[in-house]
Formats: C-alpha cells, sequence, structure tokens
C-alpha cells in the first residue's frame, strides 16, 4: 500500500488523510467482517430538501399491484422539482439496489412528470425514510458470482413492453 502511495505522490499533487470515512456523499463504516458503504447523510438531507422529513415510513419502493394507468392524468405542476428530487434519487442507488427498480421507473417520466407519478415519487421517498441505514456491506471472501433474471412479458397496460431485470450476487464461503 504504501509502494502505491508513493507512487501516485510522485505523479499526482495529494496527501494521504488516513482511513476513509466520508466521501462524495458516501460514508463508510467499519465493522469486523468489513466496511459497511451508507448514504444516510445524503438521504436525510434529499428528504429535508422534498420537504418529507417528517413523512410516514412504508415497507416497499412502489406498490406491489402497481401498474401504470391507463386512464387520463393530469400533469404535475412543478416538473423541475419532480426532475431535482428523481434525480438526486439516482445518486441515492450507488449504496441502495433495493431502489432501481423504482427510480428507473420514475426516470422513465422525467420529460412529462403526472400527478400520478410525483405520488409515487413521494412514495419513493417515503421508503427512503423508512430505510435511511441500510447499504452496502463490502467484505473480504472468496468470490463466486451469481446472476439471476426476471420479465414479466408484456404486462404494462400502456405499450405493451416487457419489463427485464436481472441482479448479479457474490456470495461468500469462506473469509
Amino acid at each position: 500500500m504504501q509502494k502505491l502511495l508513493t507512487a501516485l505522490q510522485s505523479t499526482f499533487s495529494m496527501r494521504n488523510l488516513g482511513t476513509l470515512h466520508s466521501f462524495l456523499g458516501l460514508q463508510a463504516t467499519y465493522t469486523n467482517h468489513g466496511m459497511h458503504l451508507s448514504q444516510y447523510a445524503y438521504a436525510t438531507d434529499l428528504l429535508r430538501k422534498a420537504a418529507m422529513s417528517d413523512c410516514k415510513p412504508v415497507s416497499t419502493p412502489l406498490p406491489t399491484k402497481f401498474f401504470q394507468s391507463v386512464q387520463p392524468d393530469c400533469p404535475y405542476d412543478r416538473p423541475d422539482h419532480y426532475r431535482q428530487i428523481t434525480g438526486a434519487l439516482q445518486y441515492l442507488t450507488l449504496t441502495r439496489p433495493d431502489l432501481l427498480y423504482a427510480v428507473n421507473f420514475l426516470c422513465q417520466h422525467m420529460h412529462a412528470p403526472m400527478q400520478s407519478h410525483y405520488l409515487l415519487l413521494k412514495r419513493v421517498l417515503r421508503y427512503v425514510k423508512g430505510t435511511l441505514t441500510l447499504g452496502l456491506p463490502i467484505h473480504s471472501s472468496t468470490l463466486e458470482l451469481t446472476g439471476y433474471a426476471d420479465s414479466d412479458w408484456a404486462t404494462n397496460p400502456d405499450d405493451q413492453r416487457s419489463i427485464t431485470g436481472y441482479c448479479a450476487l457474490k456470495r461468500c464461503t469462506g473469509t
């Protein structure tokens, strides 16, 4: 490690600040098994900016039986607010893969958000409120990569498109 730091310092103007604790809105907490990355402060600030610091938490980011409506909906009157909060949620997905599907869905409507999309955005923020301490655990282990895929086969009532998701997991087989 010292050899790498010396080589970097000979090329770049830098200094070693010691053990990582916070970087670009990410907090690193060290445990007996490794490290836990979270964005607690960022998520708390996001809730404050969205005026949802005191909201009631929910257990899922989107309703479990959610389908996009084919009914006409009225446009959301503050589309820039929608875009700002949704864009901020995108950065939160760095340590929160549980938010990826919901945030991706919200991003698909950034060009012309409707009132129903804003209500879903508020639901995602309520989920964030209840899961502020979640993040990514990083452990040293033997790496075994496993992949999963899922498709809903044309269940979107508006455009009959399929939604496909995938997940790649590392499994710890030893330390």
